[in-house]
């Protein structure tokens, strides 16, 4: 006769083995992360928009199979971008919200803003196509959400954004690959934005800091799950893809 294991006396089993680490795509940044991040990790990037931000997600893309879901423009214009940065766009799947949440069937744009209804059943389609994803077994891939800013913005109570987030950190998991959520920075409510920051495994912190005579790109990584955070802050700037500065460090 078999025996249910109560609440307490439940077990899980532990990974067969712990994870390894996927490679970001910017070779400069990957050693200074001592090889990439881990695998299985959810990465909350918050990057002011006046920055080169989104051409770390389209570098990102390089490395292996990505879904990219595409909330803020349609994805033929965010794939001209990519390629007109010399980047391959043949791994990229697009998911594309953007067209779902602001055209009609006919290509007609619609104000949906505030519409209660409408921004519930976004983040329904937005969660069956991130279950779909892992549905293909696939493992080792990236997932991102550009931007998950739009969901933030919605007329939707916040444990719809909670169980989105803890959707998408359960099967980044699963799939064992890397996923990035998008976020402009110094825009949302802090106490729902510290709560997503919380559950994520990994936060990227992009600003635009203006000098007397340029501009500078800088990149802060204050947490990474199960390692000591690097408190550096680095120095990058675009040319042909994101370029770390190593001529010095930041004090």
């Amino acid at each position: 006769m078999t025996k249910n294991l109560s609440r307490e006396e439940k077990v899980f089993p532990l990974e067969e083995s712990l994870p390894t680490v996927r490679t970001t795509g910017i070779s400069i940044l990957d050693r200074t992360l001592g090889g990439g991040l881990p695998s299985g990790s959810l990465i909350y990037l918050s990057a002011d928009p006046k920055s080169s931000y989104e051409v770390f997600l389209y570098q990102f893309t390089q490395t292996r199979k990505t879904y990219y879901f595409t909330t803020d423009r349609r994805p033929t214009f965010i794939n001209r971008d990519i390629q007109a940065l010399g980047f391959d766009a043949s791994k990229i799947t697009y998911i594309d919200i953007y067209s779902e949440y602001y055209l009609t069937p006919r290509g007609e744009i619609v104000d949906n803003v505030g519409n209660e209804f409408v921004d519930a059943k976004i983040i329904e389609f937005t969660e069956y196509n991130i279950r779909k994803i892992i549905e293909m077994a696939e493992k080792d891939i990236n997932i991102i959400i550009d931007s998950f800013s739009f969901y933030l913005n919605l007329n939707a109570n916040p444990g719809r954004i909670k169980r989105l987030v803890n959707i998408t950190y359960e099967i980044t998991k699963e799939i064992n690959g890397l996923t990035y959520l998008y976020s402009l920075k110094n825009t949302h409510d802090k106490k729902i934005e510290n709560e997503i920051m919380k559950a994520c495994d990994v936060i990227f912190d992009v600003e635009l800091e203006k000098t007397p005579d340029r501009l500078v790109n800088k990149l802060a990584i204050p947490k990474i799950r199960g390692r000591v955070a690097n408190t550096d802050l680095i120095r990058f700037k675009i040319e042909e893809g994101v370029q770390i500065d190593t001529t010095k460090e930041l004090a």
